[in-house]
Order: C-alpha cells, then sequence, then structure tokens
C-alpha cells in the first residue's frame, strides 16, 4: 500500500537502531509558540466505522487512523527513511545483553487532561498491556502485545516483556527476557501509545460493558485521552471529530478540527470528494482510479506492504488433510484476481513477507494456478464433498482488499470449479467480522489482510503464525520455536536465513494462501498540498498542508 509521497525502500532497508540516539526531536512551531493556533477544518472520508478508539484493543486500520492523531507512543517514524525516531522519548540506549533499554522522556509534556506525562505513566500502560487478562483477550481479540511480547502476564515465563521501572531524571527502564531485535521498531506500533492512567482508570478501559455498532467496547475505548496534537471530541453515528490540542508539545500544523465520516461503499467517497464534502479518502480502487485521473484529481499511491490472503481454518475437519490446503491454492488464478481487483503494479505473492523486507524468500514453494491438479488432489484426498463455510466482508473496503464481494465471487466460482461444496457466509464488516474470523469457530475459508506496522519480518509472521490461534487452527511447533528464536538475532545474514526458511516452511504447510501484496492509494482534493502518505500507515494529520 503506499508510494509516490512517501516511498518505502528506505523503510525497508533499514537496519537496527544503534544503541542510543540523542536526536531532540520536534520542537513547539513558531505559530504555537506565538500563541497562534491552527484555524482550517479538514474531513477524512474513511471506509468504515472504527471498531474502537482504545489503540490497545483493536488492530483495524480505521481505528489506528484516529488513534495516532490522539496518541502517541515512545518512538515514532521517521517520515522519509521510517526509521525509529524520537517522540515522547527524547533519546534511549540499550545494554549490551539486548535486554534493557533507558528511555529519556520528553520534559514538559502532559496529557489532555492535564495529568503528568512521567515514568510512572509509562509503566502503567506497559504494566496495564501485561496484565490483560484471558477474558479480555478474547473479548478483544485485536490486542497486539501478545502477538508481539509472546505472552501476557498469565504466561509470564514466556513472555519477552519482563518490567519497566520509573528512574530518576525523567527516564524510564523496560527490561526484556531476551534480546528482541525488532523491540524499538514495535514500539511504533499504534497499540503502544500511551494513554492517561487517570483517564484508564475512570472510564475502566479494561471492562468491555459498552457497545458501539454491536462491539463491546469500555467507556474509555469512546474518549481516550493521549499526548497526541488532537483531542477527542466527539463521536457521533459516522463521523468522528477531533480538535487540536491547544497545550500540544510540538507543532499543531494548519488543522484545527478533523472530521472523520464513514462512507463504507467505494463509489459514494468518490462522489464525496468530487462533490467537495471531503478533502481526502483511502483506499481508491480499480474501478474508481480511472474516473478520478479524468476528473483531474489527485491520486497518491504507497508501495505494498501488506499481504492478502485466503485464510483456511484447520479446526475444520476437512482442512486437516494437506492435499486438500494444496488443492485450494493451485485452484486460484492470483494474477487474474489481481488484474480485476488491484491497482496496478500489485503483485502476486506467494508468502507473507513483502519483497523488500529482509528475509523475503526468492524460492518460497508455490504451487501455481493449476485446476486439473487441484481436482486430482481433491480426489486423491479425505475430502468428500463436506460443505465449506466461506466467510467475507460486506460494506468495507480495506487498503489491503478494495472490493471483498467482487473477490470473494471469482475465488468461490474458481474453488466451486474444482470440486469444492463452497457456502457463503457474508458478514457486515460492523457486525464483527473481524472477531468472527480470527476466533475460533466454523469458519473454513476467509478473506482477510494484514497491513504492516513496522519494517521487520516479525510483524509478518510473527502475530500470524507464532502460535496456534482462532484463525488458522495452524500448529507446527518446529515454526512456532524458530519463530521465537528469530525475534531475538541480530539483525544480518543468519536472522534474514531464519525468516527465509521459515517463510518456506509456512508456505509448504499452505495455512492460508497468499494472494497479492497489494498497492494501495489515496484521492485527494484540490485543497491538499501536501499530505504525509506513509507505507505504515503513520499518517499525522499536523503534517497535512492546505492551500491557504
Amino acid at each position: 500500500m503506499r508510494r509516490l509521497v512517501a516511498g518505502l525502500g528506505a523503510l525497508l532497508l533499514l537496519a537496527p537502531v544503534a544503541a542510543c540516539t540523542g536526536a531532540p526531536g520536534p520542537v513547539p512551531s513558531s505559530s504555537a509558540a506565538a500563541g497562534t493556533g491552527p484555524t482550517e477544518t479538514f474531513t477524512f472520508g474513511t471506509a468504515s466505522r472504527p471498531l474502537g478508539l482504545d489503540p490497545a484493543l483493536v488492530s483495524d486500520v480505521d481505528s489506528y487512523r484516529i488513534t495516532r492523531q490522539i496518541l502517541e507512543g515512545l518512538v515514532g517514524v521517521d517520515q522519509n527513511s521510517g526509521k525509529p525516531t524520537p517522540l515522547l522519548a527524547t533519546e534511549w540506549k540499550t545494554s549490551d545483553d539486548g535486554r534493557t533499554y533507558t528511555f529519556k522522556l520528553r520534559d514538559g509534556v502532559t496529557f489532555q487532561d492535564g495529568t503528568p506525562f512521567d515514568g510512572p505513566a509509562v509503566c502503567t500502560n506497559f504494566n496495564r498491556w501485561f496484565n490483560f487478562s484471558e477474558a479480555l483477550r478474547k473479548q478483544a481479540p485485536g490486542t497486539s502485545f501478545k502477538g508481539v511480547f509472546k505472552a501476557n502476564a498469565d504466561q509470564a515465563s514466556l513472555s519477552i516483556y519482563k518490567g519497566c521501572t520509573p528512574l530518576a531524571g525523567g527516564n524510564v527502564e523496560i527490561d526484556l527476557t531476551q534480546p528482541f531485535t525488532g523491540f524499538l521498531q514495535a514500539l511504533t506500533l499504534p497499540a503502544f501509545a500511551m494513554s492517561s492512567p487517570k483517564a484508564l482508570a475512570a472510564q475502566s478501559a479494561d471492562v468491555l460493558n459498552q457497545t458501539r455498532d454491536g462491539q463491546p467496547v469500555s467507556a474509555y475505548a469512546l474518549k481516550p485521552v493521549g499526548t497526541g496534537p488532537y483531542v477527542f471530541t466527539s463521536w457521533d453515528n459516522d463521523t468522528v471529530t477531533l480538535s487540536s490540542n491547544k497545550n500540544y508539545w510540538g507543532d499543531r500544523g494548519q488543522i484545527a478540527t478533523i472530521n472523520f465520516v464513514t462512507y463504507d461503499h467505494p463509489q459514494t467517497r468518490m462522489q464525496a470528494l468530487l462533490d467537495g464534502k471531503i478533502d481526502a479518502y483511502d483506499s481508491v480502487t480499480v474501478g474508481n482510479f480511472d474516473q478520478l485521473v479524468k476528473r483531474g484529481k489527485q491520486i497518491i499511491q504507497r508501495d505494498p506492504f501488506s499481504v492478502m490472503y485466503l485464510g483456511m481454518n484447520q479446526d475444520i475437519p476437512a482442512l486437516q488433510d494437506l492435499k486438500v490446503r494444496q488443492a485450494i491454492e493451485m485452484a486460484l488464478d492470483k494474477d487474474t484476481l489481481i488484474r480485476k481487483f488491484f491497482i496496478d503494479n500489485t503483485s502476486s505473492a506467494s508468502q507473507f513477507v513483502p519483497p523488500k523486507l529482509s528475509g523475503f524468500n526468492n524460492n518460497a514453494p508455490s504451487l501455481g494456478h493449476d485446476p486439473a491438479k487441484a481436482k486430482e488432489l481433491l480426489a486423491q484426498s479425505t475430502y468428500k464433498g463436506e460443505e465449506l463455510k466461506f466467510y467475507y466482508p460486506l460494506n468495507v473496503t480495506r487498503p489491503y482488499l478494495p472490493t471483498p464481494e467482487k473477490v470473494y465471487a471469482e475465488i468461490s466460482r474458481e474453488l466451486i470449479a474444482v470440486g469444492l461444496n463452497i457456502k457463503p457466509v457474508p458478514v457486515d464488516w460492523s457486525d464483527g467480522y473481524l472477531q468472527k474470523v480470527t476466533s475460533p469457530g466454523d469458519h473454513a475459508l476467509h478473506l482477510l489482510g494484514w497491513n504492516g506496522s513496522y519494517a521487520d519480518p516479525d510483524n509478518f509472521v510473527g502475530p500470524l503464525f507464532g502460535e496456534k490461534n482462532g484463525e488458522f487452527g495452524y500448529q507446527d511447533p518446529q515454526v512456532f520455536s524458530k519463530i521465537a528464536r528469530a525475534r531475538g538475532l541480530p539483525d544480518g545474514k543468519d536472522r534474514t536465513g531464519q525468516y527465509q526458511t521459515i517463510n518456506a516452511q509456512i508456505a509448504a504447510s499452505v495455512p492460508a494462501v497468499p494472494i497479492a501484496f497489494p498497492i494501495s492509494a489515496l484521492a485527494l482534493s484540490d485543497r491538499v498540498v501536501k499530505y504525509p502518505a506513509s507505507p505504515v500507515l503513520n499518517e499525522v494529520f499536523t503534517k497535512v498542508v492546505l492551500k491557504s
């Protein structure tokens, strides 16, 4: 997903951060210092409503797009190089054994409710994530902590996270149980942004006793409080409104008010832009691309940093047979799917790690498109015509999946053609689609994708295949062990080789079929002079430049 304004090449080639960095990071702008504030209104069209605004408990693109404006983490992402940069931490150093990180915190920062940002606040957040209960994790399968740190407090001996200690002089220490090469990159995830401890407690952040569009959420997830440049104002049906944080420590930019307005159909989003109702929208589809070009609208493409896939659930007996899974892979015509439904320059995928990341395996096994062979494999397999429920989302556009209904129709046609008994199960995205297909259940097949959040192969294979989960029912202790080992290897040839081996083993066992590394695109109105497009979607709207 990406390009034109922010290329991904530098991001994907970045080396691990040195043991210490001391750049001071952004300073308040002259306008902020002088007391003059932003005055513009910016309206962004989203493809779906957010699933919640507590980034620690969700993982969808549209929720993160909003929470990135409100909350900040210790570490940011350089817009050009993709390297971790100072944000709420101005510098850091790493112990010789790679297990202790000491962060110098930015002075004078307060949360939007007036409470101080300090070492105890950092530790409150880390310990909250670490102590998420199993029951809470089941309610909110979008939690990222376990996918990154391997385990929560209920399995502390397995966790990479050990503890957090506030230190004198505005410092904080994070201790790990083992070296974790991607630790600093992982801290750039929206899930690890800092929330006000006062607000977390006052709004019972870990009690999901509220609902929003049928989703279980906490009171905090309806009104988050961070240190970021924008403050939550309201959430009214299809619109979330944010206002400039008048006490923000950094550059406040031009925009005083942001409106995120949901248009769940590609045509209505495009029409809203053409009618001047919105200033930008994401997830431009193939069908709209040419129309926008003909109307002279700006389109910004992002380099591919996501993978779209057909998921398979091995907890369904018919899919435990490797020959059945191989037949499904052979039935799929990836080239046709890409040509019909994805933006030009989208490439076919044979593995889950994008091509420019270290660990991509040029020789990962791929069975190719061979319907005749697929029929032979099914005949040789244990499959006897059992019904396979195929879940796909309605009323949504994802950066990795622009037209789900059309992609489903083509894939199901190809699967039925080789002899599979497919039962369609359409689920509205806002009716809990993501939770349904990533939790244990009766889903045999499903459409989904993974958008990378930081430039490390672990961000792709770890959360998806690092342990058995409800999405795939995949069980391979050898792969699990290799992923755990690779996390701690220093960057270099051995680590790259380990991830190449992991990719090959995953591809050979076919727990899911990677289909495409999609190009995604945004459309902008004539008001927009500059938009901070990012391969990892780290797009903070203080950097948007509008015509004055």
